[in-house]
């Protein structure tokens, strides 16, 4: 079976922080892990990209920690990527965004990304 690829948008490099615990959890679960964000900075020795898009590779699942209105303008680059999963953690849901995901063809998923891979935030 071949690894399971995940993108967690709004990956962050402050270990407090949800954007951090997931790539951390992804990462002993054995999944590729793509941390997207706009910064510079190395996440747990990845190499961020800047969008869903830059992902050079297929990807299962994407996550999203960060507001509703910064989830809005990545929801495309989600569709157009075909990822089969898309997850909403709480907090970063809002009835907008749920409607254009839905519109896109996307199925959100309002859930605990991390709780899904059976680990704990």
């Amino acid at each position: 079976m071949s690894q399971k690829v995940v993108a967690i948008v709004g990956a962050s490099t402050d270990p407090a922080k949800f954007g951090n615990k997931a790539v951390r959890a992804y990462l002993r679960q054995g999944w590729k892990v793509y941390p997207v964000t706009p910064k510079d900075e190395t996440i747990e020795g990845l190499t961020p990209v800047r969008s869903v898009a830059d992902v050079p590779e297929p990807i299962d699942r994407v996550v999203f920690y960060l507001p509703p209105a910064a989830g809005m303008k990545v929801l495309a680059d989600v569709a157009a990527k075909g990822t089969d999963e898309l997850f909403i953690s709480p907090g970063a849901e809002s009835d907008e965004l749920l409607a254009e995901a839905r519109r896109l063809g996307l199925q959100p998923i309002q859930a605990c990304a991390i709780v899904s891979i059976g680990e704990r935030p």
